[in-house]
């Protein structure tokens, strides 16, 4: 049995605690140049360092966490609710809308996701909001091919037989039947679909094409330090940090999930 990933959730916690609460309580100012702190080393008084225009490193990361972690969890939350929708429709409507939905999820996985992003983003302003929508856009598919599958399966029990042939309305069966059978596949693919945003952001970020200056986030803090890499390690070196540790946390939490769930299916099938 998995033990519950308990250290993984306290270093989520403490990374939202760091960039939600963080800048109420530290001192420095993430958009303020000091010309004489330009490229200053991690310290006492700045423990993360400062960049090339001499601003402090940990107010940036905590600020450019706030932006990282909205767009992840916000693009997540509208992934899996399209997923979610579509793949319950497909799995117990089936019929015409079952094909439309295999040729959709086709005709959107002809693209590589990451190219269907940097298309989109390239004609379109950069903005949380905006990255939100495109990154919702193009990472629903996943979790509704999952959700599909599974409706499959439970609209083929016979107690789902038994309620449509007794004329209980659609909306009853899907709401108090299947959607608590999907909730764990539901939530796995939320957490997947929290890190899987981050980093698709980051990638964008680190490219030039994700959030633009004066706003921040972890991945444009990132690529901000590439050019001075060699002499200031540290201004890459924390954003990619947090990075993986959200990451990391969430892949723990979701793998935690994966197990609870095939574990409750297994009984329930014995």
């Amino acid at each position: 049995m998995k033990r519950k990933p308990l250290f993984s959730v306290s270093i989520l916690l403490l990374l939202v605690l760091i960039s939600f609460v963080g800048p109420l309580l530290y001192p420095w100012d993430p958009f303020t140049f000091h010309k004489d702190l330009i490229l200053s080393a991690p310290s006492w008084q700045h423990p993360m360092g400062t960049d090339r225009l001499g601003r402090d490193l940990l107010a940036r990361v905590m600020r450019g966490g706030q932006v990282s972690l909205l767009i992840g969890v916000g693009s997540a939350v509208i992934a899996s609710l399209i997923g979610l929708i579509m793949g319950v429709s497909a799995g117990y409507f089936k019929g015409w809308w079952d094909k439309s939905f295999v040729l959709i999820v086709d005709l959107f996985l002809t693209f590589p996701t990451f190219f269907l992003l940097l298309t989109l983003v390239s004609y379109i302003p950069a903005s949380s909001v905006i990255l939100i929508i495109v990154i919702s856009i193009t990472g629903w598919m996943g979790t509704a091919r999952l959700i599909r599958s599974e409706s499959y399966r439970i609209a083929s029990q016979p107690f789902i037989k038994v309620l449509r042939i007794a004329g209980t309305p659609t909306r009853t069966i899907i709401f108090k039947y299947f959607l608590p059978l999907l909730a764990p596949i539901f939530f796995v693919s939320f957490t997947f679909g929290v890190s899987g945003a981050i980093l698709a952001e980051s990638g964008l970020s680190y490219l030039g094409l994700g959030i633009t200056p004066p706003e921040m986030s972890w991945g444009s803090i990132l690529s901000g330090g590439k050019s001075v890499m060699e002499i200031a390690w540290w201004i890459s070196f924390f954003p990619g940090l947090m990075i993986f540790l959200v990451t990391f946390s969430l892949i723990q939490i979701s793998d935690w999930l994966q197990n609870r769930a095939n574990r409750r299916e297994l009984s329930i099938e014995r």
